[in-house]
């Protein structure tokens, strides 16, 4: 499976990726159904979607959390519950491996004259999702805490680390890191980070075979316990919603947080604007005297679900064109870091495109990280509590991957 290259991707999110829909969005008929996970940007996106409705055209959406473990079975029977399926690099693959999407190259050429070439995310040679936003995650800092505490802006984990305990010994916070530890897809995200940045491969080249238990795995668990010691002691309940509501409690002065976020934390009009004005948006911190930002690189998009009716398929990507029109990223710039044409990056964006430019990679999409992800996400809680060492974590955690592998048919 083939999609954006760590090239093409960054080098459309770095360069900021700086035809209007017509009256009622131009649909004849049909049913829009999305879903989609739940942030801000998407919010907007299917906001503007959903004013497509009318004169026989409906539209319903669906943004939750967890829209992973929904698409599957939602897009296999038949019709799809769903026809539009807002997905990132990890959440396309099942969809392709079932055969759930269909191809969009008919519908971009008549109906997406507004995409550009670079939003086309092509797999073996067919568009199968209209990209519209660069996502990853990166430093949100307290400038007045750093300033407080008399210290310089850390760019690595290793820095962040020592910020945080002269801020602790000066009475200033005695929490203040925090990490979406959440056992499960957060803390596997966390780990996927920090491995990233060590310079780690998942698997061995050319094969399913895992390849995580080597001395870049063992690092990165020991450095995303070490953050913990700045964490508040339920660290492992975290997530990137409670990150944000301790962030703008005043709770937490530096954390790796999702660009697609950073309207909510800097609002000057939101619940606590003062922290807004004194944040300062950075690239990802680097880790282990690497040089690559230890955050993965993600594009955002939608894809068509194949057990719908062509009017339905129709309807729904004019509706998502609409949604993603260029206007919406320029009136909306501060929202996310948008891919659509003429889109001018605010400074909002720079943390995301600085990730970008800095030579982060993008999330593998290789039909197998999935299964490597909920291996990961299941297996490091016992270490990450202090009760296993991290070889036998890795250990545990090549295990179940190689059991789910197999089962999959990607391992004998």
């Amino acid at each position: 499976m083939k999609t954006l290259t760590t090239t093409a991707l960054a080098a459309i999110m770095a360069a900021g990726i700086a035809g209007t829909a017509q009256a009622g969005c131009g649909i004849e008929g049909g049913s829009v159904r999305i879903l989609a996970n739940d942030f801000d940007a998407l919010g907007l996106v299917i906001d503007e979607a959903a004013s497509c409705a009318g004169d026989g055209v409906t539209v319903e959406s669906n943004m939750t959390t967890e829209h992973k473990s929904l698409q599957v079975p939602a897009l296999t029977v038949d019709p799809a519950q769903y026809t539009v399926a807002v997905v990132a690099n990890n959440s396309i693959v099942p969809l392709m491996n079932n055969d759930l999407i269909r191809p969009l190259d008919d519908l971009v050429e008549k109906h997406g004259q507004t995409l550009q070439a670079s939003q086309l995310i092509k797999i073996d040679g067919r568009t199968m999702a209209i990209a519209f936003m660069g996502n990853g995650q990166h430093l949100f800092i307290r400038g007045d805490i750093l300033d407080e505490a008399g210290l310089e802006q850390p760019t690595t984990m290793e820095g962040i680390l020592e910020a945080a305990q002269v801020i602790r010994e000066k009475g200033i916070m005695e929490y203040p890191l925090a990490a979406a530890d959440q056992a499960g897809w957060y803390l596997a995200n966390e780990f996927v980070n920090t491995y990233l940045g060590m310079g780690g491969s998942f698997f061995e080249p050319g094969t399913a075979q895992p390849a995580i238990s080597g001395e870049a795995g063992v690092k990165t668990l020991e450095m995303m316990k070490a953050m913990t010691e700045y964490m508040e002691p339920e660290y492992m309940t975290f997530t990137a919603d409670e990150m944000k509501a301790m962030y703008l409690s005043g709770d937490v002065a530096i954390m790796n947080q999702w660009g697609s976020m950073v309207n909510g934390h800097i609002d000057p009009e939101g619940p606590a604007p003062e922290i807004g004005a004194a944040t300062v948006l950075a690239p990802a911190p680097t880790v282990g005297g690497g040089s690559v930002p230890a955050s993965a690189l993600w594009w955002d998009g939608f894809t068509i679900a194949k057990n719908i009716s062509d009017e339905d398929a129709e309807a729904s990507f004019i509706a998502m064109v609409h949604g993603i029109r260029p206007e919406v990223a320029q009136e909306n710039p501060s929202a996310a870091t948008w891919l659509m044409k003429d889109f001018a990056a605010p400074e909002t964006a720079m943390g995301v495109l600085g990730t970008a430019q800095a030579g982060a990679k993008p999330y593998p999409m290789s039909p197998y990280m999935g299964l490597m992800h909920t291996a990961l996400g299941a297996e490091l809680s016992d270490f990450m509590q202090g009760t296993e060492s991290a070889e036998q974590a890795l250990a545990d955690v090549e295990a179940a991957y190689t059991t789910a592998a197999q089962e999959a048919g990607f391992l004998q």
